[in-house]
């Protein structure tokens, strides 16, 4: 019995690297068949409108985030090839 309460009150380490690897393929797995049902809907409302400019503008928009979204590591890559770019190491 002494030991377990010595064992409960020793602190423990904190893990070196925080893991955020398995929320980042939830928050994918949850939000990106939300995303692509929002941009259908948005783009069929621009089709049947004939507003074909703003479609354009729309789905341009729309390729851009989902870049960001659905390829892994790519804000870092891009921070870090513009840190390379401005001399920023």
């Amino acid at each position: 019995m002494l030991s377990a309460a010595v064992d409960l009150a020793s602190p423990t380490t904190p893990p070196a690297e925080v893991d955020t690897e398995g929320l980042a393929n939830f928050l994918r797995g949850f939000f990106g068949p939300l995303f692509l049902v929002i941009v259908s809907v948005v783009a069929i409302f621009f089709l049947f409108t004939r507003e074909i400019t703003r479609f354009v503008q729309f789905i341009i928009l729309a390729i851009g985030i989902g870049v960001i979204f659905y390829v892994p590591n790519i804000i870092e890559a891009i921070a870090r090839a513009l840190a390379g770019a401005l001399g920023i190491k």
